[in-house]
C-alpha cells in the first residue's frame, strides 16, 4: 500500500515557545516535528493530525486541556529521492498541513521507538536550526506570531 502525499506536521511547543524536537530513528542526526500522512483519501487532517501526535509522542489531543489549532499553513515540497519508493509511482510531490499544539514542559513523552531515538526540548530558534526540513524550520519560526491562537480559546 503506497502512502498518499497529504501529510501534517505537528509543531509541539511550550507557553515558552519552547519546541519539542524528535529524532528519526532511520536517519541519525534528523530531527523534525510530529510528521505522517493520512491514511484514506477521506481522512479529516485534524484527525491525522492528532493521530500521529499520540503515535510519535504519546500526547493526547483531548479538545479541552489539549489542542490541536490549525495553522491554515500548507507547503508543497519535492518529496526526498530516498523516501519516494513510499509513494505510488511517479509521485514527486507532498503536501504538508501545518498544526501546532501547546503543552507543559513536563508533559510526559512516549517516543515510538521504531519511529524515533530521543527527543529535545529547544527554544524556537534553535529548533529551527536543528531541522533537516526546511518547510519544517520555517514553520517553527512562525511561533512568536502563531502562538497567541494555539491551545484553549
Amino acid at each position: 500500500m503506497y502512502k498518499i502525499p497529504q501529510s501534517v506536521l505537528v509543531v509541539i511547543h511550550s507557553p515558552e515557545l519552547e519546541v519539542l524536537l524528535i529524532e528519526r530513528a532511520d536517519r541519525p542526526g534528523f530531527w523534525q516535528s510530529v510528521t505522517g500522512s493520512i491514511d484514506t483519501p477521506d481522512e479529516p487532517l485534524i484527525e491525522t493530525a492528532a493521530r500521529e501526535l499520540r503515535e510519535e509522542t504519546g500526547i493526547i489531543a483531548d479538545g479541552s486541556t489539549i489542542v490541536l489549532s490549525d495553522w491554515h499553513l500548507s507547503n508543497v515540497y519535492e518529496i526526498y529521492p530516498v523516501w519516494r519508493h513510499r509513494y505510488g509511482p511517479g509521485v514527486m510531490y507532498n503536501t504538508e498541513n501545518v498544526f501546532g499544539v501547546c503543552v507543559p514542559r513536563d508533559t510526559p513523552i512516549i517516543l515510538s521507538p521504531r519511529e524515533h531515538v530521543q527527543y529535545a526540548w529547544l527554544p524556537y530558534v534553535e529548533a529551527a536550526d536543528r531541522c533537516f526540513s526546511a518547510s519544517n524550520a520555517e514553520a517553527i519560526l512562525q511561533l512568536p506570531q502563531r502562538a497567541g491562537t494555539i491551545g484553549p480559546p
